[in-house]
């Protein structure tokens, strides 16, 4: 069976969809973890010591991060966004 165009279609926006999902994935766990190095957290996975790195970091534990209260409400949010999303770590 031959594809059509409406099949070919719909392939090409699914995986624009999910190529436009990690997009924006990357986008707001970046974001989300830019403001604990503004903040002086210390990284534990190898992906953010790569994309941070750990100098002149002062927290071990985010719980000790001092964050404002806007900060942490975006963080939530952030947290929010990429839950429904289905983001992964």
């Amino acid at each position: 069976m031959k594809p059509t165009i409406f099949g070919c279609a719909l392939a090409a926006l699914l995986a624009f969809s999910a190529s436009s999902a990690q997009a924006s994935c990357a986008s707001l766990w970046r974001e989300r973890n830019q403001i604990y190095k503004d903040a002086g957290y210390c990284f534990k996975t190898p992906r953010a010591i790569r994309a941070f790195g750990n100098a002149g970091c002062t927290y071990d534990d985010m719980r000790d991060v001092p964050l404002s209260a806007n900060q942490r409400s975006i963080v939530d949010d952030i947290v929010v966004a990429e839950r429904r999303m289905g983001c992964r770590e």
